[in-house]
């Protein structure tokens, strides 16, 4: 077995590397494309308000590209 020394900042980048490698394999194995689970504009423009992530600038944009999108027409 070969032992080789690498500076300790070295090991930690490499170490940071290989977690956000892997949190980054673990995000692409879900179905990230997956089809929303309704169809109802409000209730998808209700969820991301109650985040309070959102301005309301924002949500309007959303409805408004919602309302377009083809898989949301009703």
């Amino acid at each position: 077995m070969v032992t080789t020394t690498i500076p300790k900042k070295e090991y930690r980048q490499l170490v940071e590397k290989a977690l956000r490698y892997d949190y980054l394999r673990q995000i692409l194995e879900e179905d990230i494309f997956a089809a929303p689970l309704t169809r109802n504009i409000k209730k998808v423009i209700e969820s991301f308000a109650k985040t309070g992530l959102y301005n309301k600038q924002f949500l309007k944009s959303l409805e408004k590209g919602l309302k377009r999108s083809s898989y949301f027409c009703q």
